[in-house]
């Protein structure tokens, strides 16, 4: 890459991840299974670098007229960082151009690249972590319409929840999942809920009976000893209309305006795998452009201090909004929302964490639509 790139007028160019965490930046080097192997690191939180990273914006730093001909250093942030050196009269936007094509191959790779695993982590994942990583989407999403976000701690050793998001024509599918207890086979019941949803999705089934056939999966496998809690939602993005049900799980959050905050209430049915014979209600939401929805796991509201105080929604909605005042990008506003769990925890972790966070954009044609609150809907998803 770095010789083509110098082709163009960028020299040394360099590629750098984040962790796990999110906080530090590993560079690509490419040198045998450890793809990091003499490369450089830089802390997120303190460098130009890490800046570039959290704002999603370039930063760029001028050099002297030994190096690139006088001109300047840019570091430039698709999935992860792209430093290049752009010599005197060469256009900024080439390293922009650059950096997306970087983070379309990084995503290309990760899938089913060891050195890209072993380069992001800076400790050991234990099992159940490791299934969950390679069973969810990446943490950043958006296209035209909507971006999604998600965040989970701890990172190296996440045991029962997982997120989930698709998008498919003008509908995207939201998912996050709680799996009972800590550990493998809370990871394993979590995947086989995880797969289930997805094998009804693609055969186009509503989410009411989407719910159902999980819980007929997890009974077949576990019987009646474990359970998983979730809210599966589909959201229309050229109409703005939100559907989902509750499966036992928290109830969604909706912000508007980055200020006002609302629970959507929608009557629970009982958590899958449990059987409890009470019926799953599909509710609706019509939301407005510029509003975010947020599905978490108790674990982020139940987080506890040394004394005992949680966390608690409030503190949820309270560090979103103030964060979306102080202009931060979506994903920023994530890792620092999971950072402030962690402290509040002293470093401990007793739950898993997990927030999954949809952002619509909305566009021109939605400008007339009018906003209607907590309507219930029949048992049947939107047209498609």
């Amino acid at each position: 890459m770095a010789k083509h790139a110098a082709r163009a007028g960028m020299g040394d160019a360099r590629v750098f991840v984040p962790d796990l965490r999110r906080q530090l930046l590993r560079e690509v080097t490419g040198r045998g299974l450890d793809a990091g192997a003499g490369g450089e690191t830089y802390e997120v939180d303190s460098t130009l670098p890490g800046r570039a990273f959290a704002s999603s914006r370039p930063c760029r730093a001028e050099m002297g007229s030994s190096r690139a001909g006088g001109g300047c250093r840019s570091w430039v942030t698709p999935s992860g960082s792209l430093r290049v050196d752009l010599a005197q009269g060469v256009e900024p936007e080439r390293a922009g151009v650059l950096a997306s094509l970087v983070g379309l191959l990084l995503m290309n790779k990760r899938p089913h690249s060891d050195s890209y695993a072993r380069l992001v982590r800076t400790e050991a994942v234990i099992v159940a972590a490791e299934m969950q990583w390679n069973l969810m989407p990446p943490l950043c999403f958006a296209n035209h319409a909507v971006a999604i976000v998600a965040a989970m701690e701890p990172a190296y050793a996440i045991g029962g929840d997982a997120f989930d998001y698709a998008v498919a024509g003008h509908q995207v599918h939201l998912a996050v999942y709680d799996a009972m207890g800590h550990n493998s086979r809370a990871g394993l019941t979590v995947n086989l809920a995880v797969a289930a949803c997805r094998n009804q999705r693609c055969q186009g089934i509503d989410l009411v009976a989407t719910g159902e056939k999980v819980e007929e999966v997890l009974v077949e496998h576990f019987g009646h000893s474990t359970y998983v809690t979730a809210v599966l939602a589909n959201f229309d993005f050229t109409a703005g209309a939100l559907f989902w049900i509750n499966r036992g799980h928290p109830a969604p959050v909706l912000i508007r305006g980055g200020r006002w905050t609302t629970t959507l209430g929608c009557p629970p049915a009982h958590p899958l795998g449990t059987e409890l014979d009470v019926p799953a209600t599909l509710c609706r939401e019509q939301l407005e452009p510029g509003d975010r929805i947020l599905l978490y796991t108790d674990g982020v509201t139940e987080a506890r201090d040394r004394c005992g105080r949680e966390f608690g929604l409030n503190g949820l909605t309270d560090f979103m909004i103030r964060h979306h005042a102080d202009g931060l990008p979506f994903p920023e506003t994530l890792r620092r929302l999971m950072h402030a769990i962690v402290d509040h925890h002293a470093g401990q972790r007793a739950d898993d964490a997990t927030v999954l966070c949809l952002e619509w954009l909305g566009s021109s044609r939605n400008t007339e639509l009018r906003p209607q609150r907590n309507v219930v809907a029949s048992n049947t998803d939107p047209p498609a």
